[in-house]
């Protein structure tokens, strides 16, 4: 499209100054047009963040906490005046449904065809494992702000663009040792896994942990995901003195626990990974939920940092639904998720790109970040690719449908 470009004389010097601005505009604008029709960009085009979650199913609420979280935070740094010198940030969703096969066609899409800058992966172990060695052939920076299975960042790829800010298995694993311990007397370990990669990791993890106190599990057992009655695994356990029981599982087979316990008439404590947290837990289990005692990342009951004020405040306002901090649930998905995604906003502005390799060498180049979870100094490293650590974790238990901490509910 050509442009004629007329030059301004005569006149006042008031018409003169006019004429030169007028001319200055025009210029500017037929090099943007030109620059778009030769492919270039606006500078204002979005950078899209991906997300790969159960947006359905049992775990939907969790799913859900993780958006919400993400577009908290997206919110605030386009407020801010976004990244790379005005971009803003946009959010793109995909429903894995908890399914692995669907994580990868999704975790395709979101790369090749909606060319994310960075990719957030969800609630479940299986599918974040089934997408690790796609974002890395991919060199796609994929950032876990939930899936806590050890192998997801331990991953042996080199480089390894896996990041996650949530808890590790191999450290809830002692964790769970230690406040089974701690909190019950806890002797003779009965280990209820469900049967997937997730809770392989977890085996594995709880029988180190076991094995540094100079024990081992009383017994073992797994479970699949879709089984509604655990009674006969449960019996096993009781058979051989179990006299705690360590659960991995999501919502629906923690609930089956729950309820085949019941059935049995067995009270024995159950200290639990953070499966029971992510859906409509005490709806499916029942009475005796609120028995269950599983770890978390965050709450936002009790006193608040200035950052939670902030985040509280920015819920209450955005969705109608939340009033309060009972309403605020998972707590982890959203806090998770929040300072996730200001990391990875650091890392691409550290990064000066929205280029994969780069913004990988982004995040290690973040030296300080005062976020929800913690004051975060120097979270990654090439060494090191989870943020939170055992000193993050908090317990929490059920209260009339409401994640509070073991140590408010007492």
């Amino acid at each position: 499209m050509p442009f004629a470009l007329l030059p301004v004389s005569g006149g006042t010097a008031l018409t003169q100054q006019k004429g030169e601005a007028m001319l200055r505009a025009v210029k500017k604008w037929a090099a943007l047009v030109l620059c778009l029709m030769a492919g270039g960009t606006l500078a204002s085009e979005p950078v899209k963040i991906g997300l790969i979650t159960a947006l359905s199913g049992q775990s939907a609420q969790a799913g859900e906490s993780i958006t919400r979280g993400l577009q908290v935070a997206i919110d605030e740094i386009n407020a801010a005046g976004g990244v790379l010198d005005g971009r803003p940030l946009m959010l793109v969703r995909r429903d894995d449904e908890a399914n692995p096969a669907k994580g990868v066609v999704a975790a395709r899409e979101l790369i090749h065809k909606e060319k994310v800058a960075v990719l957030f992966g969800g609630l479940d172990t299986p599918v974040s494992m089934a997408i690790v060695p796609l974002v890395n052939q991919a060199k796609m920076p994929f950032v876990g702000p939930w899936a806590a299975g050890t192998p997801i960042t331990k991953n042996g790829a080199n480089p390894n663009f896996v990041f996650r800010v949530s808890a590790m298995d191999e450290i809830v694993d002692i964790a769970m040792v230690e406040y089974a311990q701690k909190n019950f007397g806890a002797r003779k370990f009965g280990l209820m896994m469900v049967n997937n990669p997730w809770g392989e990791s977890n085996q594995k993890g709880l029988v180190a942990a076991l094995k540094d106190k100079g024990l081992e599990p009383a017994a073992s057992e797994k479970f699949d995901g879709d089984q509604v009655d655990l009674v006969p695994q449960l019996t096993r356990l009781r058979d051989a003195g179990v006299d705690t029981i360590c659960l991995v599982g999501n919502v629906g087979p923690s609930a089956q626990v729950v309820k085949s316990l019941r059935r049995m008439g067995w009270e024995v404590p159950v200290v639990s990974h953070w499966g029971p947290a992510g859906g409509r837990f005490t709806e499916l289990a029942g009475p005796g939920s609120e028995e269950v005692h599983f770890i978390q990342t965050y709450s936002f009951f009790g006193e608040q940092s200035p950052v939670g004020e902030k985040v509280i405040a920015a819920l209450k306002a955005k969705y109608p639904d939340i009033s309060g901090p009972e309403d605020i649930t998972p707590a982890v998905g959203v806090a998770n998720a929040y300072d996730a995604l200001h990391l990875a906003a650091l890392a691409i502005n550290e990064a000066g790109s929205t280029e994969g390799e780069a913004i990988r060498e982004g995040f290690f180049k973040i030296k300080q970040y005062q976020g929800l979870i913690k004051n975060y100094q120097q979270p990654f490293s090439p060494e090191v690719h989870d943020a939170l650590s055992a000193d993050d974790y908090v317990w929490a238990r059920f209260i009339d449908n409401r994640i509070v901490p073991v140590a408010l509910s007492r």
